[in-house]
C-alpha cells in the first residue's frame, strides 16, 4: 500500500472520528441519587429531586405502598427482591409512589440510585445494564407508563431485564414499571389477535406472559369519595392550611364533579388551586 493511500485512509479515519458522537464521562454518583438515561449518547444525566411527594401523603394505597416499600428496602439492603409492575387506574399515584419509596429509602440511610428509562429507549437497555453492572451501587431502573402496541418489538428488550440469565439483569439492578394496562397491551388488541390468528393461544402468549415475569403485581383502583376527601385533608394538615371542613368538602366535591372523576391526582390538582388562592407555597409535585 502506497504512502499516498495510507495518508488518505488516515484522513478518512480522522474525519470519521470527529463525526462520531462523543461518549460522555460518567457522572459523580456520590453527589446524586437520581438519573435520566439518554439512549442517543449512552449518558446518565444527574437529576435533582426537588418535587418528590412525601410517602405519608399518598393515601388510599396503604397496602401496595407497604409492599413496595418492603420489597425496595430488601433490595437496597442486599437481599432478594422482585421486579414490580404497578398497574391500574390513572392518577392514583403509581409513579409518585415509586419516587416516594426511593426517597424514603435514602432518607432512612440506605443508599439507592434511581434511573428513569423512557419506553422508546428500551432498545438500549442492554448497554445500560452493562454500564450499571460495573458500578458499586444499587440501582432502581424505572419506566413510567409502559405499554406496547401490536408491532412494537421493544418488549423483547424488556425481557433482558426481567429474565436475568447470562446477559440479563445484574444483581445490583431492580426494575419497576407503571402501566394503565395489566398485560401491557390493549385488551381489544389481545382479543383481535386471538380471534384472527391460526394459533390463537400462541399469538399473544409471548406479550401477555411478559407481565407475568414481574414478581410483584400491584393494582391501583379508583378511589372512593371518602378516600378522595382523606387525601385532601392530608394535604391541608401537612401544609397547615386553615379552612372550614364543610367549605373544604363542598369545594372538593365541586372540583371532582367538574373533572368527572376522583383520584389522587385530581385531589392534588384541587389542593394546588386551593393553595394558590391562600397564597401558600408548595414543595411537592404529584
Amino acid at each position: 500500500m502506497t504512502k499516498k493511500t495510507n495518508d488518505q485512509l488516515a484522513r478518512i479515519a480522522d474525519a470519521l472520528e470527529r463525526m462520531a458522537p462523543k461518549t460522555k464521562d460518567l457522572p459523580n454518583f456520590n453527589n446524586f441519587s437520581a438519573f435520566m438515561w439518554h439512549m442517543a449518547s449512552d449518558y446518565l444525566e444527574p437529576v435533582l429531586l426537588n418535587n418528590t411527594v412525601d410517602i405519608s401523603l399518598l393515601k388510599g394505597i396503604d397496602q401496595v405502598r407497604d409492599i413496595l416499600l418492603k420489597n425496595t428496602k430488601q433490595f437496597a439492603s442486599g437481599f432478594p427482591a422482585n421486579n414490580a409492575l404497578l398497574w391500574g387506574a390513572r392518577g392514583m399515584g403509581k409513579s409518585s409512589l415509586v419516587k416516594a419509596v426511593h426517597s424514603k429509602i435514602n432518607n432512612d440511610g440506605i443508599e439507592l440510585k434511581i434511573v428513569e428509562l423512557q419506553r422508546d429507549d428500551l432498545g438500549s437497555v442492554g448497554r445500560l445494564l452493562k454500564l450499571l453492572k460495573r458500578l458499586p451501587f444499587k440501582f432502581l431502573l424505572f419506566c413510567d407508563d409502559l405499554s406496547f402496541s401490536y408491532d412494537d418489538q421493544n418488549y423483547k428488550s424488556l425481557k433482558a431485564i426481567l429474565d436475568g440469565g447470562l446477559d440479563g439483569r445484574p444483581d445490583n439492578v431492580i426494575f419497576y414499571a407503571t402501566s394503565n394496562r395489566r398485560h401491557l397491551m390493549p385488551r381489544d388488541m389481545i382479543e383481535n389477535e386471538r380471534s384472527s390468528s391460526i394459533n390463537p393461544s400462541e399469538a399473544v402468549e409471548e406479550k401477555i406472559s411478559l407481565s407475568d415475569r414481574f414478581g410483584l403485581w400491584l393494582g391501583f383502583h379508583p378511589c372512593s369519595q371518602d378516600e378522595y376527601f382523606d387525601i385532601i385533608e392530608g394535604y391541608t394538615r401537612h401544609y397547615n392550611l386553615q379552612i372550614d371542613p364543610k367549605e373544604l368538602e363542598a369545594q372538593a366535591t365541586e372540583w371532582a364533579r367538574t373533572r368527572g372523576s376522583r383520584s389522587g391526582r385530581v385531589a392534588w390538582q384541587f389542593f394546588v388551586d386551593l393553595a394558590g388562592k391562600h397564597k401558600l407555597p408548595l414543595r411537592e409535585k404529584y
